[in-house]
């Protein structure tokens, strides 16, 4: 199978790619746009500081010991995968899908709680939420969301 033409071949094809990709081709020069005049910007207006101090809505009670999962378009073992890795390390986790991925929130938590009940893995609570959203065309719409804790025990 050690045909000369054949190794020939592919020196040519090498050598050629090797030309290509190594002596540069002078790129066009367009001509620079001439820069249009800057107006002043307007100064911030101070702002009081606000009386009530309002709590941080992304505030959550142990985030020591809570990471959330979002289920998407991946197979449903790459989130049983990262649900496991995290419970390796952290007491509860919470897996979150909306709409259609509902469904693959569930069936992972039972692959999880089913398939590994000698581990000890429960499912600790359960939310189901509604939020309204607007959409790209304007319209309000109202999307299910699910959040399911498991717990190691």
């Amino acid at each position: 199978m050690s045909d000369p033409k054949k190794s020939k071949d592919a020196e040519d094809i090498l050598s050629e790619f090797h030309d290509i990709h190594t002596s540069p081709e002078p790129e066009p020069q367009l001509p620079s746009p001439e820069p249009e005049p800057q107006l002043p910007s307007p100064e911030p207006e101070p702002q009081l500081p606000s009386l009530t101090s309002e709590p941080s809505p992304e505030t959550r009670h142990n985030p020591e010991e809570r990471d959330v999962i979002f289920v998407g378009t991946k197979p449903i073992m790459t989130y049983v995968s990262a649900t496991l890795t995290q419970l390796s390390t952290r007491h509860t986790v919470t897996i979150k899908a909306r709409g259609k991925r509902i469904t693959q929130a569930v069936d992972v938590s039972q692959m999880i709680v089913k398939r590994m009940n000698t581990v000890g893995y429960v499912i600790s609570d359960v939310r189901i939420l509604s939020d309204s959203l607007t959409s790209q065309d304007g319209k309000t719409r109202n999307v299910s969301t699910i959040e399911i804790d498991i717990t190691k025990n």
